[in-house]
């Protein structure tokens, strides 16, 4: 049977237990310090979120760098029509931005703006709160810094992007065979069967009459109407083997924007070898893409 230690064996004991606690309190306090000076450095995600800007609610695809600080290109997709679709084409156009940047330490905000159901140019409302989003918002709730502020836009988001940039200023803007041009030229076609019936005419037609009778509805929506007043230094694409409508109106176009007195600066890249997407499969367009981004 052991006998529990006597006075003088504790005493002995104790230098030892007093040590030991000591020794396991530094230790402690180092691992302590250790981990407090450990700082994760800035995460590199792509999510999906639904954003909100005066009481207008977009989705919109953010694929972020591993960066806090970096400069910022949004991209909205072409028509699609169906709002079932609309998320898969603003993945689909920021995988092709992605595809063609040299720099790869940008963040892309990609929008999903909605269509269906809505006549061409009312979509402009959500595209508006997700550039407002970005300029106001984005900061606080990403907890990043923006540098600079690109748009970028194919089709009809290239007709979105030059509409933005009548209303508000960023870095620069790059419209890539921007449309539709004129819709009363492209609706005549649809009603008198030269071409087929399409969803943008038919809501047109249905809200407006024809274009016959109704001219103006159809070209304050065109953007021929929106040729003056850009706000920030603008790229224009154009493949020349671009479909018959979208070239019928293309000089017209340049013609009326060259003679804007109160734009900012606008070059115009035309590919003669290259069709409606001629941003994503033209060297030269892409080298010119690149150095806009990067001019002082």
């Amino acid at each position: 049977m052991k006998h529990a230690p006597k006075k003088q064996e504790r005493r002995a004991l104790m230098p030892s237990i007093v040590y030991g606690l000591i020794s396991f309190m530094v230790i402690l306090s180092s691992c302590q310090k250790k981990k407090e000076v450990v700082v994760p450095g800035p995460q590199a995600y792509k999510i999906t979120k639904n954003i909100s800007y005066n009481g207008v609610d977009v989705d919109i695809i953010i694929d972020k760098p591993p960066l806090n600080e970096m400069d910022v290109l949004m991209v909205y997709h072409g028509t699609r029509h169906f709002d079932s679709l609309i998320l898969d084409a603003a993945e689909n156009i920021l995988t092709h931005f992605k595809e063609i940047l040299n720099e790869q330490n940008m963040m892309i905000v990609s929008v999903a703006y909605p269509e269906e159901n809505l006549l061409m140019g009312d979509n402009l409302l959500e595209s508006e709160a997700a550039l407002l989003w970005v300029q106001h918002k984005a900061e606080e709730e990403l907890g990043i810094t923006i540098k600079k502020l690109f748009l970028a836009g194919h089709s009809q988001g290239a007709y979105i992007v030059t509409r933005l940039n009548t209303m508000h200023h960023t870095d620069g803007v790059i419209a890539n065979a921007p449309g539709p041009l004129n819709l009363v030229y492209r609706c005549q076609l649809e009603e008198n069967g030269t071409i087929p019936n399409g969803i943008t005419c038919d809501a047109l037609f249905l809200a407006y009459g024809s274009t016959t009778d109704n001219p103006d509805a159809y070209m304050n929506r065109s953007l021929l109407h929106f040729t003056n007043g850009f706000k920030s230094d603008i790229l224009f694409i154009q493949g020349l083997k671009d479909g018959h409508i979208q070239r019928y109106s293309w000089p017209t176009f340049k013609q009326k924007v060259r003679e804007c007195t109160d734009c900012k600066n606008v070059t115009f890249l035309e590919i003669p070898q290259h069709g409606h997407t001629a941003l994503f499969t033209s060297e030269v367009a892409q080298e010119e893409f690149n150095a806009f981004l990067k001019r002082e």
